[in-house]
């Protein structure tokens, strides 16, 4: 079978189909989760900062996850469709249901960075004649960035899984490889799909990760360490070495 992935993977007559089906896919991925965005962040900003709504994240965290996905989509299809005409009666369907597996990750990761973010520094900011939005955007969210970005990462990851979708919606994605695959009974086809799909969700979350290194603080990751940190950690080191030798050599 990895044979048969690889030769169908490699066969000139399937890359332009490919090169297709990829573009849409990762279309439908950003623009799902751009949207999603656009949503969770603010919200999960606001529920932070003020306190209000906790229990109202966990709700509708677990509410959304335990809607089925594809019975969700069929519903909104039969629901929406015969009022819509054209690609958009089966791209709005999959868009709203890629929009609500989204938004859960996405507003808790932004809730709980900035909920976690050390008292003591709002106190400080506050003190310096800091206003609540100046406190919000020059504190909060840069502390939370590292949660905010694991809650886009997991967003990223779940929509582009799920985007294989929109095939069964009459939509096109790499999802089109396994619907297509599934009927004619290629199953190079169809494992060859999941690879890619797979590889896409890999290289997206990597890329990702580069863009949250880059962006990060690193005095929040704790990357950034000054010669007198290094040079103190580098004798704790030594000590417990010492110590473990000692002990060894004791017993």
């Amino acid at each position: 079978m990895i044979n048969d992935i690889i030769s169908w993977l490699g066969d000139p007559a399937n890359r332009d189909d490919i090169v297709q089906r990829l573009g849409e896919h990762v279309g439908y991925a950003l623009l799902a989760t751009g949207i999603a965005a656009l949503i969770a962040i603010p919200a999960g900003m606001w529920i932070g900062h003020t306190g209000r709504g906790r229990f109202a994240v966990v709700n509708i965290s677990g509410f959304a996850r335990a809607i089925p996905t594809l019975g969700l989509l069929y519903f909104i299809v039969l629901w929406l469709g015969p009022n819509l005409s054209g690609d958009l009666a089966f791209l709005l369907p999959s868009l709203i249901v890629l929009i609500v597996l989204a938004i859960p990750p996405m507003l808790a990761g932004t809730y709980a960075g900035i909920d976690e973010v050390d008292p003591a520094a709002r106190d400080a900011a506050r003190g310096m004649g800091m206003r609540g939005s100046q406190v919000l955007f020059k504190v909060e969210i840069p502390c939370a960035l590292p949660l905010m970005f694991s809650g886009l990462r997991s967003a990223l990851l779940q929509v582009v899984a799920t985007a294989t979708i929109a095939a069964t919606a009459g939509l096109g994605g790499l999802g089109r490889f396994l619907i297509d695959g599934l009927s004619v009974r290629d199953y190079p086809q169809m494992a060859a799909g999941a690879v890619l799909v797979a590889a896409l969700a890999l290289a997206i979350d990597l890329v990702v990760a580069v863009i949250q290194r880059l962006v990060v603080s690193r005095g929040i990751t704790g990357r950034h360490r000054t010669r007198r940190d290094r040079a103190a950690v580098r004798s704790t080191e030594d000590s417990l070495s010492t110590t473990t030798v000692t002990v060894g050599t004791v017993n």
